[in-house]
């Protein structure tokens, strides 16, 4: 996708480094950042220089092929992989880029580790490129569907980011959209602002922007309102970890977002590849919620007059703050699956049945 007219993806290998783009100085900043060593690629993650669970996991994916560039001894591999599983807990791709590439290198001797590691680790993010793309192209038909009734406008509600910038390319929730937009179904998009980090605001917003799309920032509560006075024509989101059950995971918020689109008979779609399905976890409350730092509702950062980048204090000195990154939207409440795969509605069935994992207990 597109930055300043420039095609760029959100990691890529280039000159012997791992370069990925720093998200936490979007949207006032561009910067391009060298990842050299496995802290690098760990640190990109814990401080959300990298997030998304896509681009999580992509990065998980390099940090393995830096970890083996570093010492390729088997002990510092496996500790390497056992810290990155512990960066960011919630998103499911990063455990299954990581188990994906130890199971890979098994075996391997020292000659050819690191040439199989970096290619692993670009097939795994070539593979979500055409994920993504595949969810676009499946998500279109449900967006063309209400433009062949509407004759006008489609506006679409989204949730956190869960763009090109969350993937490799393309996008999971934005896929769709983008290739709506590409076709020349008129898209407009209402993009929550999605405190505590203002994903949607720095992020979405700033995605959409570069690709021309018409779109419009409200607050995270402002989507009820909006959805009841018929002004949503369908909600899409992403997700961190969505169970075989159905049940989804995704940024703190959404499940308000699927209660009020319930309420007003608005379809809420959810957007993911399938190394977001975690297989295992049957019980939703098992999902382990990652608890941020309280300082990412206490400050906020923006442009001071001088064009400067500054954090400030918002609430009083002495509050305290509970800062949860994630809740769970039961799969009653969600219209369908859209997958590389096909869509699906969000259940173990038929689930199982679009991904071929009837021997999955």
């Amino acid at each position: 996708m597109r930055i300043k007219n420039n095609e760029y993806r959100t990691i890529w290998h280039e000159n012997d480094v791992v370069k990925i783009i720093d998200q936490t100085k979007l949207p006032h900043q561009f910067i391009v950042k060298n990842l050299k060593t496995i802290k690098d690629a760990i640190n990109a993650i814990k401080i959300m220089e990298v997030r998304g669970a896509p681009l999580i996991g992509g990065t998980a994916a390099y940090g393995i092929f830096l970890a083996v560039k570093e010492n390729n001894d088997p002990e510092f591999i496996k500790k390497s992989s056992e810290d990155l599983i512990q960066s960011r807990p919630t998103a499911i791709n990063l455990k299954w880029a990581v188990d994906r590439m130890m199971k890979k290198l098994s075996g391997i001797n020292s000659d050819e580790i690191l040439k199989i590691a970096l290619k692993e680790a670009k097939a795994i993010c070539d593979e979500d490129v055409n994920f993504c793309k595949n969810i676009g192209l499946n998500g279109l038909k449900i967006i063309e569907e209400i433009y062949n009734k509407k004759k006008d406008t489609v506006n679409i509600l989204t949730h956190c980011n869960a763009g090109w910038l969350a993937t490799i390319n393309w996008g999971t929730a934005t896929s769709p959209i983008y290739h709506a937009h590409k076709k020349g179904i008129p898209i407009h998009v209402w993009v929550d602002e999605t405190r505590p980090r203002n994903q949607g605001a720095n992020l979405t917003s700033f995605e959409l922007n570069e690709e021309g799309v018409p779109n419009t920032i409200i607050t995270d509560n402002a989507g009820g309102l909006l959805m009841n006075r018929g002004q949503v024509d369908m909600c899409i989101v992403g997700t961190d970890r969505t169970l075989s059950t159905g049940d989804v995971c995704n940024k703190i918020g959404t499940y308000l977002k699927a209660l009020a689109a319930k309420d007003n008979n608005v379809p809420f779609y959810v957007a993911l590849p399938s190394s977001t399905i975690d297989w295992e976890i049957k019980d939703p409350t098992e999902i382990p919620i990652e608890e941020r730092d309280e300082a990412e509702l206490s400050h906020i950062e923006g442009l001071d007059k001088d064009n400067k980048l500054q954090k400030i204090l918002i609430y009083p000195q002495k509050s305290k703050a509970m800062n949860l990154a994630f809740d769970i939207t039961p799969a009653r409440l969600v219209t369908k699956l859209i997958t590389e795969k096909g869509i699906c509605v969000a259940s173990e069935k038929e689930i199982k049945k679009l991904f071929n994992q009837s021997n999955i207990s």
